[in-house]
């Protein structure tokens, strides 16, 4: 077959082809190629869901013949679970090897489809961080999606390069009908949108690294000459060359593509097919063909200026025109004649069959798969524009070596030693091994390749062949003798002895067919296999090798202190923690559907690895070397946030579904499974699509068993605002005559238990059972601000706090310089939004922060004369030193109170968001019959006790006097707040921490319920793109579900509105499915997870003006969104629901009846 582009190009030898049309590449080969690391090219394939990634995928595979040609992009081979294909969206990342040849060299292509679908941004996670290079696939026709982004920043937190595919062309020609000039312009604003998202993230990064340096310098000059500097923020910007990073035709970064249609094609391949018909070098047709150039015919010579000359551009004249009239002459027209002109011109070799085909689009896949092959375009630009294992940069190194707040340059020496071990790649034996799983993904055993059925042997198929032929003279013979029963008896009994003796013979060769065949056990067949999906960054992995599976949290430098120097995972070893040894017992080769063992991976190799799910939970590091560090944990997009309770629709199979639900969690990188307090089995997704992946997976797959779940399990936060200014009819208050409420003082206070005082401001007041500690609290709402910043830094939070127990402990932590940087930024950010007077000074002031101390709520210490150890002690070291502050007695339980109230709230036990609770007064009286009892207990308190106690803190004991009370001598509590106190004083009420932490969880919740509380909902933002005919019932299905439309707009050169708007998780079920049905199909949305927001109604509003009483009635029983949401939460966890379930219990009667 001669595949050329014009009829005088017949004789130039083609770049790559030879590899298309062949037959399945070797494993011997693929195996061969997977030594030589420059040759090797790891990629993922990343875009919005139905832009086309698995058909492209599909166009690479067929052309290794693993599938047919033809059937490409309608097999979805990488597709390879059965609902991906019902619903037709990938759900899972799977990888396959492929073999592509260029001129002389040969290259191995690691290629990892992975999902576009929010819902399955994690595994598009677990893809990116084992390739060094992307394919950003974008639809012609919607251009940049809300999925693009987040694939785009993906790829750039991860530090791996993208090459750029615009597919979908044909849409452009068929659907939108444009004409090649209009085409050009729409491609052009495309790849202006895709720049722009890449320019952004730019741009942040290159004014992070400009305020760092700025920092240095600024800390490096004196104090006087400080003042004079002046900072120009552009500079940085206009320094770096940025010239490499954006998408653009001419450099070679980019493909036009139609994948269903089977072609695409890079500037380059024009360039070489015209520069000799032109007489016009190629590298200068590279740089004119995309652009304002145009051809002067008179002249013969390519000038600029195309558009204000109103010339047709290169691009157009040379490649559109040419696509255009293709399709016009196949599809829109069908003339045979133009196609046999077309096919003859182009020296291409059409089959009959394909001519004379009813669908067209067989025909022009036909013809455009030899002119234009996609899978050439795609895979040249990959080998010649994505690097290699080997050329791994050292910024990316770092990165991935660096956990949580360490620095690089704080791990231990032989540690940082790694880093050039990284860099090389290297296969040596002397390399260590260093793997990187980034998933567990399940198979069944009839996949594995040791339970494959094998080919029989020649000796095999001998035997079985005799015995057929036994069987059937057998058959014959006992056919023959039914027919003469006469002669059968005349034989007498010899023929009987015979037959006996053939069966005996035939048993024998059963028993021995049987025994070759290999069968597996039930128990074999029905065990889920995991494979660790995963990466060899150094070193070369060998089947049945001793190696250190390293958890998320290990230290490297406690490691190789307790290590003896020079060991390895084959030796006795002493404990260490999240350090494991196993042995990799099977490796494979990772083939689409299919695997393939091998005996050793290399450096720079994509693997699966078999026999580690009893290891590795969801994603660790391998190595040989306990210096090396655990990986930075992957960058999730999606947050969990659907939750259902599940339950076995037979009790006794429980043990079935808690097996299963374990498996499941180790298969999906992104479900959470959780038990709750209430013995509820819960498990969390990040959506709906999800959420039916892993229900289907846990009935068919994991626990194989019927299983029942729940409604969503919604989350919702608690809040307090300010008093409003209006009521629910907008009338201002204070104006109105009350008429509702008489005694309403004397009600609110009786609703009060002894003990509990409240007054006018809000202030709680409530004294301990025993009557020896007093505290105040009163509630303020924190601005929205502070909200967000609280909930954007709780990793911060989280190592303040583990800071601060350290240094309780009398130990220290290492935080990296740029944590600290962080930290101090996040300080005084608050400081910036705490503004005005009762926010004075109150970021010093912070107590804690809750729940989990690192959630978005404040404890405010506000009590007189009380000095605390600063929350901020990370970042004022010298400042602390220099002030040696006492933490108070019992300092703990009042924060673990603080801990238990904002955890579940008063409204509906949900967690409380955006709520400070000021510590107002706190005071302890202690008796003196009560001291001596402590001092008799503390002397009791056994030495191990104590030793026990002094390890789990390091204790400070002072005295404290507020309000004239006689304070004793205690030891505060633990930083765990574990350990027993030795000056706890028991009476009948018991431990007095123990009351104090209930008296502290009760005030909050009374300081709470004393002023305007607030429900808060989770919202989706909503993306939706729709045509003008069906706008009208997109607005229709949002404002039924309580949406809200930030924004709408039309996309450029197309008849397509994108819809921006927010929705309530809790109205979002079935959502995308009505949008659809209502839309037949048109609208489909996208739903992300975006912020949490106040539900403006009082859930507990009752009217109490007379414009209220007018407007609602007396029952004032209409919807109350608020309300709704919160008995749905208490009564699905069984507390108390006020409502009327009969008001008028008298018969109905209707006047036709007799009374």
């Amino acid at each position: 077959m001669k595949w050329q582009f014009r009829s005088s190009d017949a004789g130039k030898p083609r770049h790559g082809l030879q590899v298309f049309g062949m037959g399945h590449t070797s494993l011997e080969k693929l195996i061969r190629l997977q030594r030589k690391t420059s040759s090797i090219r790891n990629i993922c394939i990343l875009a919005h869901v139905d832009h086309g990634k698995t058909t492209l995928a599909d166009c690479l595979v067929a052309s290794n013949g693993i599938i047919s040609t033809r059937l490409a992009g309608k097999l979805r081979y990488l597709d390879s679970r059965e609902d991906e294909q019902i619903r037709g969206i990938t759900m899972k990342s799977s990888a396959i090897s492929l073999h592509y040849t260029a001129g002389e060299r040969e290259y191995l292509i690691n290629l990892i489809d992975s999902p576009g679908h929010v819902d399955f941004s994690s595994e598009v996670s677990t893809a990116v961080r084992l390739c060094d290079g992307a394919i950003v696939v974008v639809d012609a026709v919607e251009g940049v999606c809300p999925q693009t982004q987040a694939v785009l920043r993906q790829a750039w937190l991860e530090n791996i390069r993208p090459v750029l595919v615009i597919n979908k062309i044909d849409r452009l020609i068929i659907e939108l009908k444009l004409s090649p000039q209009e085409a050009y312009t729409h491609l052009q604003k495309i790849l202006e949108q895709v720049n722009a998202v890449t320019g952004t993230l730019f741009t942040s990064k290159v004014l992070e690294e400009r305020a760092v340096k700025e920092a240095e310098v600024q800390e490096a000059l004196s104090e006087p000459s400080r003042g004079e500097l002046v900072y120009d923020w552009s500079a940085g910007l206009e320094e770096t060359d940025d010239s490499h990073l954006y998408f653009s035709p001419d450099q070679g970064n980019v493909v036009f593509a139609s994948a269903i249609d089977s072609w695409g094609f890079s500037i380059h391949q024009f360039a070489q097919i015209y520069c000799q018909k032109m007489g016009v070098r190629s590298e200068v047709l590279q740089k004119t063909l995309w652009g304002d150039f145009y051809l002067n015919a008179k002249a013969k010579k390519i000038m600029k200026g195309a558009q204000s000359k109103g010339k047709k551009p290169l691009f157009v004249q040379l490649v559109l025109d040419n696509i255009w009239s293709l399709y016009d002459a196949v599809v829109t027209r069908r003339d045979k004649e133009k196609v046999e002109k077309i096919v003859a011109s182009l020296g291409l070799t059409v089959m009959a069959r394909d001519l004379r085909h009813s669908d067209p689009k067989v025909l022009l896949s036909a013809i455009c798969s030899q002119w234009l092959p996609v899978s050439q375009a795609v895979l040249s630009m990959v080998c010649e524009k994505l690097p290699s294992p080997s050329e791994i940069s050292a910024e990316r190194v770092e990165r991935l070596m660096s956990v949580g707040t360490r620095r690089f340059d704080s791990l231990p020496e032989k540690t940082q030693e790694l880093k050039q071990v990284f860099l090389d790649c290297a296969s040596e034996e002397t390399a260590p091994v260093i793997v990187f799983v980034s998933k567990m993904f399940a198979v069944d055993s009839k996949a594995l390749p040791q339970n494959r059925q094998r080919p029989l042997t020649q000796e095999e198929i001998t035997q079985r062949r005799d015995l057929a032929r036994q069987r059937h003279a057998e058959k014959q013979a006992a056919s023959q003798s039914a027919e003469n029963p006469e002669s059968a008896n005349a034989g007498g009994a010899p023929a009987v002895t015979s037959a006996n003796s053939t069966n005996t013979d035939a048993d024998a060769l059963c028993a021995q067919t049987e025994a070759l065949t290999v069968k597996p056990t039930a128990e074999e067949e029905e065990k889920e296999h995991f494979i660790a999906f995963a990466r060899v960054y150094s070193g070369v992995v060998r089947r049945g090798q001793r190696v250190f599976v390293l958890g998320p949290k290990y230290d490297p430098a406690l490691a190789l202190r307790t290590l003896p120097d020079g060991c390895s995972a084959a030796d006795p070893l002493p404990s260490v923690p999240h350090l494991a040894c196993c042995t990799l017992e099977h490796l494979y080769m990772l083939m689409g559907r299919e695997l393939e063992e091998l005996e050793e991976v290399p450096a720079g190799n994509v693997l699966g690895i078999g026999g580690m799910e009893e290891f590795i939970l969801k994603s660790a590091t391998i190595s040989t070397s306990p210096a090396c560090p655990p990986f930075t944990p992957l960058n999730f997009e999606a947050t969990p946030i659907v939750r259902v309770a599940i339950e076995p629709k037979h009790p006794s199979e429980m043990p079935k579904l808690v097996r299963g639900m374990r498996l499941l969690n180790q298969a999906d990188p992104c479900a959470e499974v959780l038990i709750q307090e209430t013995g509820e089995h819960v498990l969390v997704t990040a959506g709906e699509v999800h959420l039916q992946r892993c229900l289907d997976d846990l009935r068919e797959r994991f626990a194989k068993i019927g299983i029942s779940a729940s409604k969503p399990i919604i989350p919702f936060r608690e809040t307090v605002i300010r008093p409003p200014k209006v009521d629910m009819v907008n009338e201002e208050l204070g104006r109105q005559q009350k008429v509702a409420v008489i005694h309403q003082a004397k009600d609110e206070q009786s609703k009060y238990p002894e003990g509990v005082h409240v007054d006018s401001t809000g202030l709680v007041t409530l004294t301990t059972p025993n009557k020896m500690a007093t505290v105040g609290i009163r509630a303020v709402p924190l601005p929205e601000e502070v909200t967000r910043l609280l909930e954007g830094n709780s990793e911060l939070i989280r190592t303040m706090e583990q800071f601060s127990l350290f240094a309780r402990e009398g130990k220290t932590l290492e935080i990296s310089q740029k944590t600290l940087e962080a930290i101090q930024g996040f300080k005084s950010k608050l400081e910036g939004l705490l503004q005005g007077r009762k926010w004075r000074n109150a970021v010093e002031r912070i107590w804690a922060f809750g729940p989990r101390r690192c959630g978005p709520n404040i404890l405010l210490n506000n009590v007189e004369g009380y000095r605390r150890p600063s929350v901020w002690q990370c970042v004022e070291r010298e400042k602390e030193k220099s002030e040696a502050v006492m933490l108070r007695d019992f300092d703990n339980s009042i924060v673990s109170g603080f801990q238990l109230a904002t955890l579940s709230g008063p409204m509906c036990e949900e967690p409380l968001m955006g709520v400070c609770f000021s510590v107002e007064s706190w005071e302890i009286k202690f008796s003196s019959q009560l001291t001596q009892q402590d001092s008799v207990e503390e002397d009791s308190v056994s030495q191990q006790a104590l030793e026990a106690d002094n390890n789990a803190s390091a204790p400070v004991s002072g005295e404290s006097e507020l309000g004239g009370a006689n304070a004793v001598e205690a030891t505060p509590s633990s930083g765990s707040g574990q350990g027993r106190r030795k000056g706890d004083t028991t009476d009948c009420y018991g431990p007095f921490s123990g009351q104090l932490i209930a008296a502290m969880k009760e005030a909050c919740r009374y300081a709470f319920q004393a002023k305007p509380q607030r429900l808060m909902a989770a919202m989706y933002t909503c993306e939706i793109m729709a045509t003008a005919d069906v706008l009208g019932r997109v607005y229709g299905v949002l404002s039924k579900r309580e949406g809200r439309v930030l924004n709408e707009e039309m996309k450029e050169g197309t008849d397509m509105f994108i819809i921006r708007a927010v929705l309530p998780v809790a109205e979002s079920f079935g959502f995308a499915d009505e949008m659809r049905k209502r839309t037949s199909g048109l609208a489909s949305p996208q739903l992300v997870f975006s912020h949490w927001e106040v539900i403006s109604s009082d859930p507990f509003w009752v009217p109490t003006t007379e414009e209220e009483y007018l407007h609602f009635g007396e029952k004032a029983d209409s919807a109350n969104q608020a309300l709704k949401y919160m008995n749905a939460v208490r009564k699905r966890k069984g507390l108390y629901v006020e409502e009327k379930i009969v008001e008028h219990a008298e018969k109905q009667r209707t006047l036709s009846k007799n009374k």
